[in-house]
């Protein structure tokens, strides 16, 4: 089993990471953070821990199980309890922040400033920390503290709105977007800060919002609304003016193609074995494809018939080095393909008893400095004595006070 109490050589290296945050998005920024090198301390209250040790699917072995969620998204981390609700907790906490670079935290705005360790206290004990607060609608505005899930930013945020099909009700993204988008802007956020606070000595709040971050990924509907007043609905498998880019029946399933360019297109007219195509006056331009009743009434038929008779695999390996061909694949499919292995985005974990779990691996590939993200996820409280003699300079009696008083388990 790899020993997740040592850091990872990475490109952050050296830094220290205290992670309060529970679920998804927090703990996917900071576990980010642990594969590219970072030393994080998983901080749970030992009367409610984070929630997705809850959450299926379990490695299991007789009576002892452990979640594959929680693993996927705490991988490397060192983990401590600690119960902020006490004064001794909150000392302890403090001390952690001393020899802090970062703190990431996912509670609703305010939550923090309650427990008395908001950033303006811990800024006054390390001045260089770079607090990284991810929440639903954000630390500032009206909305601020309001409760937030994943569906709560693909509501307010627009998307929800434009996914699906035309004339049926909107449908949400498949995945958790809200907490993904988050996740991804809040590693950019802390990354950003790092290197301020590394010249500078100077801190900072690094505030993400679900919804802000999902306003981010609507593409081109907010510009369309503000110079057309258009206002983006859903199109099915098919772009709102790209065309042809969507969704074809194949005769064993279905692919994406997407040769909207003129010099996509021409090379697929060679390749399917009807070349006049690409000198057809109604469709041998991109701007002529692109209009609805001609894509409808020529082009979509041509790339149907294109597609139809063949199967996935005769389709990419006809065209799939030339044109976006790609065969929609389950997740079955994307885990055993010897192309994601090549990538080294399944990755594998010992646990033991509990058995070995494949998970997908870090897609930020580093030449010099490459992720760990082969790595085990921490027990509740696993690393709780180490953290807090390595991190906090607690001796043993300490300890012992501190677990006394209540504030570890």
């Amino acid at each position: 089993m790899i020993d997740t109490t040592l850091p990872a050589p990475g490109a952050l290296a050296g830094v220290t990471v205290i992670d309060l945050s529970r679920v998804l998005a927090g703990p996917y920024a900071s576990q980010t953070l642990a594969d590219l090198g970072a030393t994080v301390i998983k901080v749970e209250n030992p009367r409610d821990p984070d929630v997705s040790r809850g959450f299926p699917p379990y490695l299991t072995d007789g009576e002892e199980e452990f979640s594959a969620y929680y693993a996927q998204y705490n991988r490397g981390k060192l983990g401590v309890g600690l119960d902020l609700a006490t004064p001794e907790g909150k000392e302890v906490l403090k001390d952690l922040v001393r020899g802090a670079d970062v703190l990431v935290e996912n509670f609703r705005p305010g939550t923090m400033e309650k427990l008395g360790v908001g950033y303006e206290v811990l800024r006054e004990i390390n001045p260089r920390l770079v607090y990284t607060a991810i929440s639903g609608y954000g630390r500032t505005g009206s909305r601020s503290k309001r409760p937030a899930f994943d569906n709560t930013a693909q509501a307010a945020g627009g998307i929800w709105s434009m996914n699906g099909y035309a004339e049926h009700p909107p449908v949400r993204v498949g995945v958790t977007i809200g907490d993904l988008s988050a996740t991804l802007f809040a590693v950019i956020g802390t990354l950003a800060a790092l290197r301020h606070a590394e010249a500078t000595g100077v801190g900072q709040v690094v505030d993400v919002a679900q919804v802000d971050s999902i306003v981010a990924l609507t593409e081109t509907a907010v510009v369309d609304y503000t110079v057309t007043g258009n206002v983006a609905s859903p199109q099915g498998n098919a772009h709102a003016w790209v065309r042809p880019y969507e969704l074809f029946d194949c005769a064993d399933g279905q692919v994406f193609f997407g040769a909207y360019t003129d010099k996509l297109w021409n090379a697929s007219c060679d390749l399917f074995g009807t070349p006049e195509h690409k000198d057809d006056p109604e469709i041998d331009t991109m701007r002529k494809r692109f209009e609805t009743d001609v894509y409808e009434r020529r082009v979509k038929p041509i790339v149907a018939g294109w597609l139809a008779t063949r199967t996935k695999q005769e389709l990419e390996d006809l065209a799939g080095d030339v044109v976006p061909l790609t065969a929609v694949k389950t997740i079955g499919e994307v885990v055993d393909d010897p192309g994601t292995a090549e990538r080294d985005m399944i990755v594998e974990a010992d646990y033991g008893d509990l058995g070995v779990l494949r998970m997908f691996g870090q897609p930020i590939k580093l030449s010099e400095t490459p992720a760990t993200p082969a790595r085990t996820a921490n027990r509740f409280a696993e690393h709780a004595d180490e953290v807090l003699a390595r991190f906090a300079g607690y001796d043993a009696a300490r300890i012992a006070e501190l677990r006394a008083a209540g504030a570890l388990p």
